[in-house]
């Protein structure tokens, strides 16, 4: 006899492979960390082979769970865009989205299109800034919403989804080790930036600062150019840079984790919808 995905098992799941941690899937789902070990036995059961390798450092997907991973954010993107249209069919109003320039120049576009096709009543405003800004805006009542960036060890919000982070530079670029390193960075309060700086200070290189700019428009033109080289999270590189990941000089990065604030309390029926929505298309599509 056939059986059925569930569900919960599949929210399970999906946490589980997010985080790579089952206690903090167990917080993100509001349950306890048996109760989503149990879960997750029960979801190895009806697939009829093991979803996740295990051990005491960490919880990694197996083949077969990276192509049940496709299949559980599809289910749930339907189920969810389902009881979303039949509970609120006619959701109205205005939700204010703060995110940095690189996600909503790379990330936002395709998704928020695809939200107001689906929910047209809405109307959406995006305001780009740094995520320290953002956030202390919406703290202030300025936004509903705010997309961020966090180290991946200081997560914050609702996670959704982890980034790698590369070095990147024009395609011609001759690094001179003799000299100091010449940046090209997003303002103080970014966590890339703050990344890179704690990497370059742990290798005792010199470095300055030749553009510091929130335009990610910018940063690639100023990267093509030659005036420094760049740090960028996968998902955001322009094709025309090269990543120099590896080389002497550049070391492999940690990466960061891209989040959702949601404002406490503001639990109205359009920004729920735009929150979930923005959630699910996210951990959808990722690198």
């Amino acid at each position: 006899m056939q059986r059925d995905l569930e569900i919960d098992l599949l929210r399970s799941f999906v946490a589980v492979a997010a985080h790579s941690n089952f206690t903090r899937a167990a917080q993100v789902t509001g349950r306890t960390q048996s109760a989503v070990s149990l879960q997750i036995k029960r979801l190895e059961d009806i697939v009829g082979c093991r979803v996740f390798e295990r051990s005491r450092q960490s919880v990694t997907t197996t083949r077969t769970g990276e192509s049940l991973l496709v299949y559980a954010q599809r289910i749930l993107a339907v189920n969810d865009e389902a009881l979303s249209y039949i509970q609120t069919p006619d959701a109205v109003g205005l939700v204010r989205i703060g995110a940095p320039d690189d996600y909503a120049t790379c990330l936002l576009p395709s998704i928020l299109k695809k939200f107001s096709r689906e929910h047209p009543l809405i109307q959406i405003e995006v305001h780009c800034d740094n995520s320290v800004e953002l956030l202390d805006a919406q703290a202030n009542g300025a936004l509903d919403l705010v997309l961020a960036t966090h180290p991946h060890d200081d997560v914050a919000g609702q996670l959704a989804r982890r980034e790698p982070l590369h070095w990147v530079a024009a395609p011609d670029y001759i690094d001179d080790p003799t000299a100091p390193l010449s940046l090209v960075l997003f303002p103080q309060g970014c966590a890339c930036r703050d990344i890179v700086l704690a990497s370059l200070k742990q290798m005792d290189r010199p470095w300055h600062i030749s553009y510091s700019t929130r335009s990610l428009a910018l940063i690639e033109s100023a990267v093509l150019s030659g005036a420094g080289v760049s740090v960028m999270e996968a998902s955001v590189i322009p094709a025309g840079l090269v990543i120099l990941d590896g080389t002497n000089g550049f070391p492999l990065l940690p990466g960061v984790v891209i989040s959702l604030h949601q404002s406490p309390g503001n639990s109205a029926a359009h920004i729920s919808l735009a929150s979930d929505f923005i959630l699910s298309e996210l951990s959808r599509h990722r690198i």
